[in-house]
């Protein structure tokens, strides 16, 4: 640990400051002990901001987006290519204090360092293409196009389970669409935010940038969360969480007319038909539902099997499951470690007892493992349970390693099954029948904002745009062109004529002889001029 800390430019023993804007401000807001949910070891602390410091922040990204605006945005691409490049020099450290810090295995921790990266290496090819279209004028001798402009500083509000990979998914497209970015990280996972920063500032002064670009402020949700929010310095919250975060957001930025962009609970699902390959779809359902120990909001927890292969699938799950090792997630062979604390397991047990109050049974697995490692009780054995359609516990999201099986009998029933939870965020269908596959991806099929055929519900590219529907929030992230929620449309017209046509055929011409003006295309109305 004290390795991994000293390659970031962090210790245990100092006080880290939690509010910055290029370099580090003096808080006096609130301690943040770090805990490692792997060994209940602190990592480090943190002093959160207060609202002397949230307002320096807001003010110097404020004054920094003037002058990074002006910047071309090609040259704030090549910015963002040294940041990837700074990242990918940190990977390993990086990637290791996301599993210190969160509990998710070394891959996944590396993986998601690698996401930063990619953003970053999506971003700077994006920065040349901030197309706006032409479109042809009905009236002649005019051109009518549309821009993109930048929008102003944009607030980040991130999840403990992806501690840098989201944020970058909006900072680095923001940061080329010619915003400055103020991020609000998890109050459980704030030392890899710092880290991050400590990289990234380094490259912001290497190139004389002023402070203010990128901007980090921790601290709670009651004091720092509710003045970035309502803050109407800043026109876009990008906020990552869970429905009842969501709602609270959505409603405070409305209520300024803001933008928002949500990405919220998931509650996904996966077909499985009788033609389908299960060595596949077991290996897909594994990942989906046990990688990062149910902790991702694409993770698989409810599994609609058609009766015919129902025992089958569930057999070969149930010892899957059993070769699952549970674990330090340091460890190379671990494929699962901790839950994130100790009130993510309470959430888990509790969501488990519903389950067998509501009619449901626990086919394997659920129990909170003890003894040595394990009795930091952030351990838990992910669960396989039988379910029916419309099971109420089954209805929300457990952000834990929960997976519901449901039987079905038609594909019409399946898709029903699937599209009755509020949240629509991922899907899947494991399928070989080619009707099967395009009835799941038509308008009659998965309402979700990711729907996949033979591949399971976690691991979304960075090239698509990211996001769901319904009580997920509807926003979209990273690629395709989510890059448009982060700048300010404009419709642009020149008149290159020396007349004055006017739409729709109108015409409003001024008679000086008689000190009159007649208007056409209606009624003929005469006024004063």
């Amino acid at each position: 640990m004290e390795k991994i800390l000293s390659d970031l430019g962090l210790t245990e023993q100092d006080e880290h400051s939690g509010a910055g804007s290029g370099s580090w401000l003096t808080c006096t807001g609130a301690m943040l002990e770090c805990v490692s949910p792997i060994d209940g070891r602190t990592v480090g602390t943190v002093r959160c901001a207060d609202r002397d410091g949230y307002e320096t922040v807001i003010t110097r990204a404020v004054h920094a987006f003037e002058e990074w605006r002006m910047v071309p945005a090609p040259k704030r691409g090549d910015v963002v290519r040294q940041i990837g490049n700074a990242l990918r020099d940190r990977k390993e450290s990086l990637g290791t204090l996301v599993s210190l810090e969160m509990g998710k295995i070394r891959a996944e921790g590396a993986g998601e360092v690698q996401e930063m990266i990619d953003m970053a290496d999506l971003a700077v090819g994006q920065s040349r293409m901030l197309y706006g279209k032409t479109m042809p004028s009905e009236r002649p001798c005019h051109r009518l196009y549309e821009q993109w402009h930048p929008l102003g500083p944009v607030g980040v509000i991130t999840a403990f389970n992806f501690p840098l990979a989201v944020w970058a998914w909006n900072a680095m497209i923001a940061l080329i669409a010619g915003n400055t970015v103020i991020w609000k990280p998890s109050s459980k996972t704030p030392l890899c935010a710092i880290a991050a920063m400590e990289i990234i500032w380094e490259v912001l002064n290497k190139n004389g940038l002023p402070e203010g670009i990128l901007n980090i402020v921790t601290g709670p949700h009651e004091t720092i969360g509710n003045a970035l929010v309502n803050d109407p310095r800043v026109p876009l919250i990008s906020a990552t969480g869970s429905v009842r975060m969501g709602r609270a957001v959505g409603q405070a930025v409305t209520a300024r007319l803001g933008r928002t962009l949500l990405e919220l609970g998931g509650n996904n699902g996966i077909i499985v038909t009788p033609s389908a390959d299960l060595d596949v779809a077991v290996r897909a359902i594994l990942f989906g539902a046990v990688g990062t120990a149910g902790q991702r909001c694409t993770s698989t927890r409810r599994l609609i099997i058609h009766k015919s292969i129902y025992r089958d699938l569930a057999d070969s799950l149930i010892k899957a499951y059993g070769q699952v090792r549970i674990g330090n997630p340091l460890d190379e062979t671990t494929l699962m470690g901790p839950l994130i604390d100790r009130e993510a397991v309470d959430s888990m047990q509790s969501a488990l007892q519903r389950l067998v109050e509501e009619g449901g049974e626990i086919l394997f697995g659920g129990e909170v493992l003890s003894g040595g490692l394990f009795d930091t009780g952030t351990y838990v054995r992910p669960a396989i349970c039988r379910a029916y359609a419309g099971t109420p516990v089954m209805m929300e999201e457990t952000f834990a390693p929960v997976l519901y099986l449901i039987e079905y009998e038609t594909i019409d029933e399946a898709i029903r099954y699937h599209n009755c939870v509020p949240q629509g965020l991922s899907s899947a269908i494991f399928t070989n029948d080619m009707r099967e596959a395009e009835l799941f991806l038509s308008h009659r099929g998965s309402d979700c904002g990711i729907t996949n055929v033979n591949a399971g519900t976690s691991g979304a590219e960075i090239g698509g745009a990211f996001g769901g529907e319904k009580n997920t929030g509807g926003g979209r992230e990273a690629g395709s062109d989510a890059w448009k929620a982060y700048m300010r449309r404009q419709t642009c017209t020149i008149n290159w004529s020396g007349e004055l046509p006017l739409a729709q055929g109108i015409q409003f011409d001024i008679d000086t002889a008689d000190d009159s003006a007649l208007v056409t295309g209606g009624h003929p109305l005469k006024q004063r001029p």
